[in-house]
């Protein structure tokens, strides 16, 4: 794919890997205490203050993919926080059954989405992004390339394919 086929692919993967955990995120921000509840259930040491670093993270790191900002920084840092959260939160192990089989199958989407952001942060969010626009405003305009540069001549002297040119019997 080239030009405004893989930028278009590009910012659709942003915004499907946003619409997984913004909805979320804004539901966890309007109910932190509830959020707060549930990692405490979790066994989760401080979960008034994760409760709240997790809700910025979930609704600023998403707006950011979106925008195309810092793609490595937020990329690595979804990951990251994804695949925490999911550990937390969907500990199959302790369960047995059924449970066990949906935790699982949550803790590996979770995980999946942790490595759509890896990939995101590896390969960038293309030129319909913020940090394309930037890249393309603060490139200078060049002149179009004319392929390589010929060697410069010797005054009066004309090249003959390597040979030594032939003089003129006097």
């Amino acid at each position: 794919m080239f030009g405004s086929a893989q930028n278009g692919v590009l910012l659709a993967t942003r915004l499907l890997m946003a619409s997984a955990l913004l909805p979320t995120g804004v539901a966890r921000a309007l109910n932190v205490s509830g959020f707060a509840v549930t990692l405490a259930g979790a066994g989760c040491p401080a979960p008034n203050a994760v409760a709240t670093a997790a809700v910025i993270v979930q609704v600023f790191g998403p707006l950011a993919v979106i925008l195309g900002v810092m793609p490595r920084i937020t990329g690595l840092a979804m990951a990251g926080f994804v695949a925490g959260m999911a550990a937390l939160l969907h500990p199959f192990w302790l369960q047995t059954g059924a449970a066990a089989a949906t935790e699982r199958s949550f803790l590996l989407a979770d995980l999946g989405l942790a490595g759509a952001f890896l990939m995101y942060a590896m390969t960038g969010p293309g030129a319909w992004s913020w940090q394309g626009w930037r890249s393309n405003a603060a490139a200078p305009a060049r002149a179009p390339a004319k392929g390589p540069k010929a060697p410069a001549r010797k005054s009066g002297v004309k090249r003959t394919g390597g040979r030594a040119p032939a003089r003129a019997a006097a």
